[in-house]
Formats: structure tokens, C-alpha cells, sequence
């Protein structure tokens, strides 16, 4: 027959467990407020960002115009954002030079606590790294000259439309030729610039090219505007996958930088 214990007995054993888990816990407060394991162990790259105040930023030289090299320094939007993104956290940037493709190994073997390199949005790329909010889209767009009363794709009926022989903008056009027969498509140009020079003529309707393309244009010479967005490939800063409080102090850093209008800014001094 089992014994079963008295009510006064259960209680006072209920009572020894919970004052021996309020000790533990107490001792883990203590620790942590002692030493700062609470933030190294949540974010171990910002907790060594915030110790060391630098932060390494890993970028591929030579995409111009986001990164670029000039007597021995740095220059290019990347750059500049990098910089400003820093400023806003209180700390300096270290850039790494890493070509595109080793990237993510950057972030992954402790090289980089940040890229900033015209890197494409990847979620399937989750698993190595956290990214920013969206910064810049430079996927495909439609160009038009500024009196032009085309406003989008559905206005391409009976228009004459170009684009460079074999870029992403011809594949977006000849889906839309395909699906729009009145829609004539010329895709003869070598160089999206050839283009947009026809375009000014007078000799096309419109152009499809990518948004930084299109940018630079526009703002080159006046007499094009962007018409409307075909596509998206937003461009994002990444972090490494453990870094959960600097993924969102980079956020709150590309907000403030947002609001104070700085990426008309960049747009202005580097798409010309």
C-alpha cells in the first residue's frame, strides 16, 4: 500500500522547490548584470560592436556606383550608406573588401559583422544571415520622355518599346510583346544607353532598363522620367544570423536615415 504524504508536508515541499528557483534565478540576475552575459549571449556580434565600437562592413569594390575605389579610399553609395548607418550607432566602420560571391562567408566565419554591397534580398539565404529593411529597388522600370502620356505597361498598345539585346529588361519586354501584339519591341541596343538616347530622339515610345540605369539617366540630362516599376529586386544590408539586436539597430538606423531624407540624397550624388 503506498504512503501518501500529509497536506502540511506537500506544502512546505512546494515552498523549499519554488525559494530554491528564486535563488537560481537570482544568481543568474546577478551574474548577468555582473558580467553582461545577458547581451553577449542574445547578440554576441552587437555586444562586440558596442565593446570594440567599430563595425566591419564587407563589400564588393568595383560595382560601381555603389562601390568604388579612388586614390586608395572608398567611395560609392554603399560606402556612403555604410558610413551613415554607422554614425547613427555611434560607432566607426572598417570596410572589408570581399568579392560578391564570398560574401555570406564573410558573415558566417566572423571576417564581417555586416554586408553592404548591392545585395539582393535572399530569403532562401536566411539560414547564414538577417537583413535590413529594403533600401534600394533596382529591378526593371519603364522610361519615358516627360510630356510622354504613358503611365504604365497597359498604355504600350501601338508603342514602340526598347531595351538591350539579352539584359533582363529585354526578357521583361518580350514577355510583354508576347502578351500585347500591338506592342512593337526593339531590343537591337547593345548598351540600355543607346537606348534612352533613341528614346530622347524621339525614335522610341519607351524603354525598359533597370532602376539605377534609369536613374543615372534622368538625372544626367532632363527630358525622361520613370513612368512606373515593372519589377522588384531590392537591395538590403545583412548581418549575421545570431545578430538579432544589431538586424534591428541597423533598422532603426535606415529609418531615422530615411526620414531625414538622406537616400534622396545619395540618389542625387550617385546616380548621375
Amino acid at each position: 500500500m503506498t504512503k501518501q504524504l500529509s497536506k502540511p508536508i506537500i506544502l512546505l515541499l512546494d515552498l523549499l522547490a519554488l525559494l530554491i528557483l528564486l535563488a537560481y534565478g537570482g544568481l543568474a540576475l546577478m551574474s548577468q548584470a555582473r558580467w553582461g552575459f545577458a547581451s553577449v549571449q542574445l547578440d554576441p556580434v552587437w555586444a562586440r560592436v558596442q565593446e570594440q565600437k567599430q563595425i566591419r562592413v564587407a563589400t564588393d569594390v568595383g560595382f560601381r556606383p555603389f562601390a568604388d575605389e579612388r586614390d586608395s579610399a572608398l567611395i560609392g553609395y554603399d560606402i556612403d550608406l555604410a558610413r551613415a548607418v554607422a554614425d547613427q550607432m555611434g560607432v566607426q566602420v572598417e570596410f572589408v573588401p570581399t568579392g560578391f560571391d564570398a560574401l555570406y562567408d564573410a558573415l558566417t566565419s566572423g571576417r564581417a559583422d555586416m554586408i553592404a554591397s548591392a545585395l539582393p534580398y535572399a530569403p532562401e539565404f536566411g539560414y547564414r544571415a538577417r537583413f535590413s529593411t529594403f533600401y534600394f529597388d533596382a529591378g526593371q522600370v519603364l522610361v519615358v520622355q516627360d510630356d510622354s502620356t504613358i503611365t504604365g505597361q497597359d498604355d504600350l498598345a501601338g508603342r514602340r518599346v526598347g531595351a538591350a539585346l539579352g539584359s533582363d529588361a529585354d526578357t521583361y519586354a518580350r514577355r510583354l510583346a508576347a502578351a500585347n501584339e500591338q506592342m512593337t519591341l526593339d531590343s537591337q541596343y547593345d548598351e540600355p544607353a543607346q537606348a534612352l538616347a533613341d528614346l530622347r530622339r524621339g525614335r522610341l515610345d519607351a524603354v525598359i532598363t533597370d532602376n539605377v540605369t534609369a536613374l543615372s539617366a534622368i538625372q544626367s540630362r532632363p527630358g525622361l522620367r520613370i513612368a512606373s516599376a515593372l519589377t522588384s529586386e531590392p537591395y538590403v544590408l545583412a548581418v549575421p544570423s545570431e545578430a538579432l539586436q544589431l538586424q534591428a539597430e541597423v533598422n532603426e538606423a535606415l529609418e531615422q536615415l530615411r526620414s531625414e531624407g538622406f537616400f534622396e540624397e545619395l540618389n542625387a550624388r550617385w546616380f548621375r
